[in-house]
């Protein structure tokens, strides 16, 4: 079985990245696992065109680049999404990836699929001590998996999370949240 764990973050060294490394430390004994970062991937934003309402295809030049970052979601069995709040929401670069993946959303048809079986987990992560931030966070992740039809099976909220090393202290509570998944 595998697991894309996705950092949703453009911070390829910050805490987002350090919670992607200990969960795919944590979780590599049962999965085959791979890390991605959305900020590796360059594509504009969602023209709101509609095009792919009646096709399933999206007609921008870059739709390559999300169909390369939806064959990960496709190959994995397991998604995991970590996010850190930007202004009370996901970073701006995963929203846009998310509305580039209107192709894959089911409120139209026809639309592109990805295997169907997946189960899907969200982490998100905040400076402040506030959990509904984290909560709003969560929403947007589950929404968006609910729409690929991947099972949304756990998350977890880190709040007071700024820095790497406000990442070690939390630690053991990520270890715990990785055992369900």
């Amino acid at each position: 079985m595998k697991a894309l764990i996705v950092n949703c973050s453009p911070v390829r060294t910050g805490a987002t990245a350090e919670i992607v490394k200990i969960i795919d430390s944590e979780i590599s004994s049962k999965y085959d696992t791979k890390s991605i970062c959305i900020d590796d991937y360059s594509f504009a934003f969602c023209k709101g065109c509609r095009a792919c309402h009646k096709t399933a295809l999206c007609v921008m030049k870059d739709a390559s680049v999300i169909q390369e970052i939806m064959k990960e979601f496709d190959d994995a069995d397991v998604i995991i999404s970590v996010a850190p709040s930007y202004w009370a929401d996901i970073p701006g670069q995963y929203k846009a990836f998310i509305d580039r993946c209107t192709p894959w959303c089911n409120t139209h048809d026809p639309h592109a699929t990805i295997k169907p079986g997946k189960k899907g987990y969200a982490v998100a992560l905040r400076t402040g001590p506030s959990m509904p931030e984290c909560e709003r966070l969560i929403g947007s992740i589950e929404h968006f998996y609910g729409h690929l039809e991947i099972e949304c099976c756990g998350h977890l909220g880190l709040t007071s999370v700024e820095f790497k090393e406000n990442v070690e202290p939390r630690k053991q509570e990520i270890i715990d949240f990785c055992k369900m998944i």
